[in-house]
């Protein structure tokens, strides 16, 4: 459907943020002019000089954010449109000009010295920043000079232009051929892809899985030739600041120890026997003589998928996160009634779903919903992000509100279990039961170890590069070929379509983030738990987390929640979780 056709209560309600476009343009004109933080230069010394600098920074900062996410909204409602495609450059590039003209703020600060720094984190006046100086401190040996911070931030722009052309092909331009559906031909968006995959005609998932991977592979030399041009950039980035290796420029700039990264991949690698046996389970259950990789998104269970209208999954989303309150419950009604979420999937449209805001506006939702399990899930999922956005923004002063991507998807990850832990726990009938074991036991496995198979890919990718080889189609099919063989082992059939799937993942573009996706779901399993074992204790600490935003490193914001991803406990329990539902559901089949 065209956009225009959808009922405004499905839409998000862009005018929360500015009311018509020329009232973006005019404040963008205002905010240009006042791009002007010359006067700071050399004030850096004293509590005084940097808190006034930080006040006048946060201000043009808010404002930016303002035209940035109304820009980001209007250009994802609608990808032919020119018109947002510009405001969404013209933002960028004000971030791009800001980040020039305050370039000298970090050097300065990093010229003084710890004892000066600390001292700051100390001062009352500055107690919005005590997490920023301590990082300073940290972070002393990669900041380069002046002038190097200045081109440094002028080559911003430019070298996000790999994710910028991903997305224009991947949305707009990647021409994906019709497929018969439904009495008709028509294109097979990306959309539609996951209706047909988790369809029960498998002769039609093997043709949609034949052409969607057709269309990519048209263009998989361009692809991987994007794809290398975004991984240069981080080599480029890692080597003028002095990091050892990409992955540890990622960390080191999340505040998280690399020991976390090398204990997921480790604990995970230990156990993909655990998946090798649950995709053997689906075969037998689904009585297929092989088990293709298009055969691993169907319900194995009959009529038992949640077929629901979006106001009926909504609905079935507020009994899931009953535990989590009153407030929690009220919030997740507000945004559904006050326009925070766009909902129906439109000629145009961005594909995926996804949670945005910036500080003094509401969180807005991006879904392309259909009636599918997984849909249902989706709408918990991203009201988890948007909560957690609204929860810190409320509580933090903007310094603190922009919480880590490593916690990022915690709280999206806890409203899952929790959903899917109330509908284990009430429903009796027997092969719905199974369908959910199913469902969760998939969860898991493309949360947990298809994100950490992803999370190898990059970091092999990176290496590979870092050695100075060049990335190509051959090589990185080749490597993402040995990967899914590793994680999915004998009893899946290894389609020769599924070597370039590497080339179809948006989050490859913004780079060691996938990994934060099976970190998210091992933490969220433990908080899950135990928010339904000890009750208000446990949801008073959960909120207190989600209040947190980035008042300190990540892995200590998880530990308020009681999930303390230094230890291996977490990773046991996520590993223990699958076992556990892997064992009752082969006891059902």
């Amino acid at each position: 459907m065209e956009r225009n056709e959808i009922e405004q209560q499905y839409k998000w309600r862009t005018t929360d943020i500015f009311p018509t476009d020329e009232a973006w343009e005019r404040a963008f004109a205002a905010l240009e002019k006042k791009l002007d933080f010359k006067a700071y230069k050399g004030s850096l010394t004293t509590a005084e000089g940097v808190l006034a600098y930080f006040r006048a920074e946060e201000e043009f900062e808010r404002e930016l954010l303002r035209l940035y996410v109304y820009a980001h909204l209007r250009h994802d409602e609608d990808l032919r449109v020119s018109r947002y495609d510009g405001y969404l450059s013209r933002t960028l590039s004000l971030f791009s000009r800001l980040g020039a003209e305050t370039a000298f703020v970090t050097p300065e600060l990093s010229a003084l010295s710890d004892e000066t720094l600390s001292g700051f984190a100390e001062d009352a006046r500055l107690k919005d920043y005590d997490y920023t100086f301590r990082r300073l401190v940290a972070e002393k040996k990669h900041v380069l000079s002046e002038g190097e911070e200045r081109i440094l931030a002028l080559a911003g722009e430019p070298l996000c232009a790999a994710e910028d052309a991903f997305t224009m092909l991947n949305n707009a331009e990647l021409n994906l051929p019709e497929i018969e559906w439904e009495g008709k031909r028509q294109p097979l968006s990306h959309g539609l892809y996951s209706v047909i995959l988790s369809g029960r005609d498998r002769a039609k998932r093997a043709e949609a899985f034949g052409l969607y991977y057709s269309a990519y592979r048209k263009i998989v030399n361009t692809l991987a030739t994007v794809y290398y041009a975004n991984v240069k950039k981080d080599v480029f980035y890692k080597t003028a600041r002095g990091y050892s290796s990409c992955l540890s420029m990622a960390l080191f700039q999340e505040d998280v120890a690399e020991s976390v990264y090398e204990n997921l991949v480790r604990t995970v690698g230990e156990n993909v026997s655990l998946l090798h046996r649950y995709v053997a389970d689906r075969k037998r259950a689904l009585g297929y003589e092989e088990l293709h990789m298009y055969d691993l998104h169907v319900p194995i269970v009959e009529n038992a998928e949640l077929r629901l209208s979006y106001e009926d999954a909504f609905e079935l989303v507020l009994k899931g996160l009953a535990p989590l309150g009153e407030e929690y419950l009220g919030l997740l009604k507000k945004g559904r009634d006050e326009g925070w979420i766009d909902v129906c999937e439109t000629e145009g449209k961005r594909s995926g779903a996804y949670s945005v805001g910036a500080y003094g506006i509401h969180p807005f939702v991006l879904l392309n919903y259909q009636e599918t399990t997984q849909d249902v899930f989706t709408i918990a999922h991203e009201l988890g992000h948007a909560l957690h956005t609204y929860f810190s923004a409320r509580t933090q002063p903007q310094a603190k509100a922009d919480y880590k991507i490593f916690v990022a998807e915690v709280a999206s990850t806890v409203n899952e279990m929790l959903l899917l832990r109330y509908l284990l726990k009430t429903t009796e009938d027997r092969a719905l039961r199974k369908y959910l074991l199913s469902y969760l036991l998939d969860t898991i496995r493309a949360t947990l170890f298809r994100q950490t198979q992803f999370a190898e890919f990059e970091q092999e990718a990176h290496a590979m590069a870092e050695r100075g080889e060049p990335l190509n189609q051959e090589n990185l099919s080749e490597l993402y070929l040995g990967l899914n063989r590793k994680y999915y082992g004998e009893p899946v059939v290894q389609d020769e379509e599924i070597a370039i799937e590497w080339a179809r993942i948006p989050h490859f573009y913004t780079s060691f983030y996938v990994y934060k996706y099976a970190t998210g779901i091992t933490a969220a399993i433990t908080i899950a738990d135990r928010i339904l074992a000890e009750g208000e204790p446990a949801v008073r600490d959960y909120l207190r987390f989600l209040s947190s935003g980035g008042m300190t490193d990540p892995v200590s914001l998880l530990q308020i929640a009681g999930a303390d991803l230094s230890t291996d406990a977490p990773f046991e329990a996520a590993m223990k979780a699958f076992g556990d539902a892997l064992e009752e559901f082969e006891t059902l089949i």
